[in-house]
């Protein structure tokens, strides 16, 4: 049968007309090949999608032709529109952290709210920070502070470090122009002006309840000591810091330059006509970013004391974790492809229309399964939204529900963390806590801000 198969897909100037089963079949075994690799095998994500997607299209029997050519078309409709954010937003946020930028925010908040509700100050700050800083690098730069707030009120390192882990877990997972959602949105095609307002909102709660509320609960339960020394541990010379204003000023610039972009496209009067032209000039994602960049660079560079030499050395080397981001995020772009041109999303689609339930809550289910399944939140954004994406439904839904459906997406890939996620290790280590600690602790987190997120954004497209 199969040999029968590749002769025709060899030949064939057009897809084959296949029976919906066995395209059931045909994405059911290339995604099971995909999570076996990376699961079993530990093959590189990238490799090991692209590896998932091929298998799919030739056990579809897809021509060899149209399976490079979807191959081909996935890489590049989806790299053209995020290859720049990525490296803008990744420049952007080497800056804000060299020149102390997130010391700032954390210390300037902090002083605000004080000792008793510096959780709060903790969680909003890691969620402004986690916009522009990759969550690694903002989590190594800010915990020094939650740890020196435990020693100064000798409570539990949790108790401060869970709501600063939530801001940074929504500011990575929910807000652009972080790649995840940037790159969901791109293949929904919906405006990233609609999803940086829906995600505030989803994200906004999500911080709050899995945050300053969960973790004054497992602060209490826990006491975890926090370090008595540390090496990146210190005392922050306030004076040589950027000012708060125009760091916030700063990271603003993007977010509002891309909502009057969305806003401005919905309006229709005489004023809103006038300005239209020029606020959808400077709100296109790229543009807003390459305006931030600019300031950042002056402001925050230059006026700081960093050479030409030094902020080019310093926006270079911030360039570097990039690759691998764009490579999965374009694998999963020529996934989405392969799904969509073999016919396979039309047949989901119709699946889930007879299963009457809403796409919000499929988007959900998809990326939590991939999620439990392969630890990375890049991955499983990057599967669930290819999926999601082949869906005809998808393309006659308005901008209010493609964003709802980004937000689940994004929430399904962020909850249930656990022994894969390289997250998970990171933090146990930065706390020093074992492993059953953290599972209580950072995985019941991440799950409360992907499940909070869900049904926000579930809600709202109720709502709408």
């Amino acid at each position: 049968m199969f040999t029968n198969l590749f002769l025709a897909a060899a030949v064939s100037p057009e897809p084959l007309q296949l029976d919906p089963t066995r395209l059931v079949i045909a994405a059911i075994i290339g995604l099971l090949i995909l999570l076996v690799l990376i699961i079993k095998f530990k093959v590189q994500a990238m490799i090991a999608i692209l590896i998932g997607a091929i298998s799919i299209g030739l056990i579809a029997g897809m021509p060899f032709q149209e399976i490079i050519n979807s191959v081909n078309q996935g890489i590049g409709e989806t790299l053209k529109g995020i290859a720049l954010l990525v490296g803008l937003g990744s420049m952007f946020g080497a800056i804000l952290e060299v020149s102390g930028g997130a010391q700032t925010l954390a210390i300037t908040m902090v002083n605000k709210f004080g000792d008793e509700k510096a959780a709060w100050a903790l969680g909003i700050t890691g969620l402004i920070i986690a916009i522009p800083v990759f969550f690694d690098a903002g989590l190594i730069i800010l915990i020094p502070l939650a740890f020196s707030l435990a020693r100064r009120t000798k409570r539990s390192s949790l108790y401060y470090a869970i709501p600063l882990l939530a801001g940074l877990a929504v500011g990575h997972a929910f807000i652009p122009p972080t790649p995840g959602p940037v790159l969901v949105a791109k293949m929904l095609n919906v405006e990233l002006g609609w999803v940086i307002m829906i995600g505030i909102l989803c994200g906004t709660l999500a911080m709050i309840l899995a945050g300053p509320i969960f973790g004054s609960y497992v602060g209490k339960k826990y006491y975890v000591a926090p370090p008595e020394q540390l090496s990146i541990d210190n005392d922050f010379d306030e004076s040589k810091l950027p000012k708060f204003g125009v760091i916030v000023g700063i990271i603003m610039i993007p977010l509002v330059l891309i909502i009057l972009n969305s806003i401005v496209k919905v309006l229709d009067n005489n004023i809103a006509n006038t300005i239209k032209p020029v606020l959808q000039f400077l709100g296109e994602p790229f543009i807003a970013l390459t305006i931030a960049v600019l300031v950042a660079m002056v402001l925050l560079g230059f006026k700081h004391g960093y050479s030409k030499e030094e902020l080019e050395e310093v926006m270079t080397k911030s360039l570097e974790p990039t690759g691998m981001i764009l490579l999965v995020t374009a694998c999963g772009g020529s996934l989405r492809y392969i799904l969509q041109n073999s016919g396979i999303g039309t047949v989901i689609g119709d699946a889930v229309s007879s299963a009457n339930l809403p796409i919000v809550v499929v988007a959900f289910i998809i990326a939590a399964l991939v999620r439990v399944s392969v630890g990375s939140s890049t991955v499983a954004m990057t599967m669930a939204a290819g999926i999601v994406a082949t869906m005809p439904v998808i393309a006659t839904l308005p901008p209010m529900q493609l964003a709802c459906i980004t937000m689940a997406i994004a929430g399904g890939s962020t909850a249930f963390s656990h022994f894969n996620d390289s997250g998970f290790w990171l933090v146990k280590s930065l706390l020093r806590i074992d492993e059953k600690t953290t599972l209580k602790t950072w995985t019941v987190m991440e799950t409360i801000v992907g499940v909070t997120g869900f049904v926000v954004a579930l809600i709202l497209s109720l709502i709408f």
